[in-house]
């Protein structure tokens, strides 16, 4: 009796290890199902980098993202960078971080939130001159994720909207950032529907603790390595670093070869 458990058991054991090493070969797209699958419900932006150089894998598919106009990456094919930054407040910087973007030629995006465009109203006023998109962040930088009905997602955006033409005399470009990366795929559908992309990011630091800036090796050694083609490179305006390094990091990125383009090439 004994034996004949002991044989079941074995084959049972047996039939589970075929069973393991046969799935990855019956479900092999089960991995871009499931990432799809992320943005179902509230979640954070995330990415995985798989290869030194190459694009990151986001938690939310490309193709998955563009059903709501809403994108991390451009052309993998094009080695060519869109630069943006996120901007809370104003710390300082962002004049010096201006004046290196005219000297590169660079156009990039900067993601402002109300009490950036009420305190620091003339930078906003630069930003435009100087060929910048000026994108929304919202009003008052919350988790949006947690904002379910359209009205109260839709008055987070159109009140900055207000204050920007207020502010400027000119329509805000449609482009939308989820503060802190946090999203719904309702939110995605909402911000759609007023007319907006969504931006998300395919590289990124930790840039933005005031106490605690990340030395100049430690910046280059994410932001050079990790550069790939169709990268889009979220930097903090309020960050000391990147103030420092910007000229030498956009001479970098020229000396391997890319480009800059703005987020109206997103397609």
């Amino acid at each position: 009796m004994f034996v004949i458990v002991k044989r079941k058991y074995i084959l049972l054991a047996a039939l589970g290890l075929v069973l393991l090493v046969a799935l990855p070969f019956l479900f092999g797209n089960l991995s871009e199902k499931s990432v799809e699958t992320a943005a179902d419900g509230n979640t954070n932006w995330g990415l995985s980098f798989q290869k030194e150089g190459e694009p990151p894998v986001g938690n939310a598919s490309v193709d998955f993202l563009k059903q709501h106009n809403a994108y991390y990456i451009g052309d993998t094919q094009e080695k060519v960078i869109y630069l943006t930054f996120d901007a809370g407040f104003e710390a300082g910087y962002t004049p010096a971080i201006l004046d290196t973007l005219k000297k590169h030629n660079v156009k990039a995006a900067f993601f402002v939130v109300g009490n950036y465009i009420e305190t620091s109203p003339e930078l906003v006023k630069r930003m435009v001159d100087e060929g910048h998109i000026v994108g929304n962040h919202t009003y008052h930088h919350y988790d949006m994720s947690k904002i379910a009905d359209a009205e109260s997602f839709s008055r987070e955006i159109r009140s900055l909207e207000e204050l920007y033409k207020e502010t400027t005399g000119q329509e805000m470009q449609k482009f939308y950032r989820p503060p802190q990366g946090k999203y719904s795929e309702n939110n995605l559908k909402q911000a759609n529907d007023l007319g907006y992309k969504t931006v998300f990011w395919s590289l990124a630091y930790v840039d933005w603790y005031q106490d605690q800036q990340p030395t100049k090796e430690e910046a280059f050694k994410k932001l050079i390595p990790r550069i790939h083609p169709g990268s889009i490179v979220l930097l903090h305006s309020t960050s000391k670093t990147n103030c420092e390094i910007l000229d030498e990091l956009l001479t970098q990125w020229e000396n391997l070869g890319y480009t800059f383009g703005t987020l109206n090439d997103l397609s």
